[in-house]
């Protein structure tokens, strides 16, 4: 497939151009933008100025981006935007409703893309109209864009004894052999006025997550601020990077947490069980004796915190799908358990509400690029005027529930700093 791609003069920032993007839908009557920001695709940027994200039916929430394999390192083009909910992997499992739909994805035929040098680049599948491409090549050459407020009620913390007990519940069926380890997880709610795409544009300025993506639809807005990988795909070769291990980061020059975590058995062994679980998705669709761990327990920064962070690489067969990929995969291992199809009934047994995007995926598959997903934490989902924020942290045997409750705070507390700023 052609590509077309120009480079544009100017230099603004992605959350300038992406207020930009949001106010010319708006006045044209057009769906919203989406965004990727941080780390994604070689570059630190892909926009798509408007584009329709939908419901997508749970039986097409994989096979919607079977597009062929592609290994570009250069331009993206176009591609599907949108994400892989968590309520994928255990429908009717829960009692409670969701607010949001399991999967949504949108396609757009042209981009903005910033590359690693700042340099703004107007790409599309196919050929491009010139007039589109001179309107924006305006919106990048523009100062920065002056933020909007927000308005937010008061926050809702989540029951802390009942997450304690949800712990307990899960050291209890590691005990009893059920499960070696799991993810729990609960939620902060926010009542909210204003566009949450102003709050994903600032956290993405103010915090720099290296998988920060936005997508927008009738259905709500998914605002992910997320650190973490789950998985790309660029020709034959599979990445995934899981984060397990978490200690709280009190300021650049701050490293004793840092070597805390180093030496923290928990987390080491929360993080050396995910990556075993990682190989083995991948393992099931890899050629033989073609996955590997090139990196593995690497203390990295991230805001308000300290992570472990391992990469997991595999060869997969030229003809595999994607739908098979995901399917193989699917949720990200680092928010779920050991053994996962065992501990996807333990979390849903013992968590008092369900996961909705949080602990799925965001993100974008082009046709030329490749695939490229984030797993949904530090994520806000707007609907209803309500804000959701999920957080948890993996419980191995000998997890303390005050420390897991503590854990959660901590997480927390940068994306609920970013509301409060408004």
């Amino acid at each position: 497939m052609e590509v077309f791609a120009r480079s544009l003069a100017g230099r603004a920032s992605a959350e300038s151009v992406l207020r930009r993007l949001a106010a010319r839908a708006r006045r044209r009557g057009l769906p919203p933008p989406a965004a990727l920001t941080g780390d994604w695709f070689g570059g630190s940027a892909v926009l798509a100025p408007s584009v329709a994200v939908t419901a997508t039916p749970p039986e097409r929430a994989f096979t919607t981006v079977d597009v062929p394999p592609a290994a570009s390192t250069g331009p993206v083009g176009g591609g599907w935007f949108g994400y892989l909910g968590y309520g994928l992997t255990d429908p009717g499992r829960h009692p409670q409703p969701r607010r949001l739909p399991t999967a949504a994805w949108g396609f757009s035929d042209h981009v903005l893309r910033r590359d690693p040098a700042g340099r703004w680049w107007f790409e599309s599948l196919g050929e491009a109209d010139p007039d589109l491409v001179a309107e924006l090549a305006g919106l990048v050459s523009g100062g920065e864009q002056e933020p909007v407020g927000w308005e937010i009620g008061e926050v809702r913390t989540p029951d802390a004894d009942r997450h304690r007990k949800a712990v307990r519940g899960c050291v209890e069926e590691i005990a009893a052999g059920e499960i070696f380890q799991a993810n729990i997880c609960s939620r902060f709610s926010v009542p909210f006025r204003g566009d949450p795409l102003e709050v994903f544009a600032a956290g993405s300025a103010a915090y720099r997550p290296a998988r920060a993506a936005y997508v927008a639809g009738e259905w709500g807005a998914v605002a992910s601020l997320s650190p973490e990988l789950f998985l790309s795909r660029h020709g034959r070769t599979a990445r995934s990077s899981p984060i397990k291990g978490t200690l709280p980061r009190r300021g650049p020059q701050d490293d004793g947490n840092a070597a805390l975590l180093r030496e923290s058995t928990k987390d080491i062994a929360e993080n050396v069980m995910i990556v075993d679980m990682a190989r083995n998705d991948l393992g099931r669709v890899a050629e033989v004796g073609r996955v590997a761990v090139p990196r593995l327990l690497d203390v990295q920064p991230h805001p308000g915190v300290w992570h472990l962070v391992s990469d997991v690489r595999a060869e997969l067969p030229a003809d595999l799908p994607n739908s098979a990929l995901l399917a193989a995969t699917f949720p990200p291992a680092s928010v779920t358990g050991a053994p996962k199809a065992r501990a996807l009934e333990v979390i849903a047994e013992l968590e008092s509400l369900p996961r909705e995007v949080y602990c799925g995926a965001v993100g974008m598959v082009s046709p030329v690029a490749g695939l490229e997903l984030n797993v949904a934490i530090r994520t806000l989902e707007h609907a209803d005027g309500l804000l959701h924020l999920g957080v948890g942290g993996g419980i191995t045997a000998d997890s303390d529930p005050d420390r897991e409750w503590r854990e959660c705070l901590t997480k927390a507390a940068p994306a609920l700093a970013l509301l409060r700023r408004g």
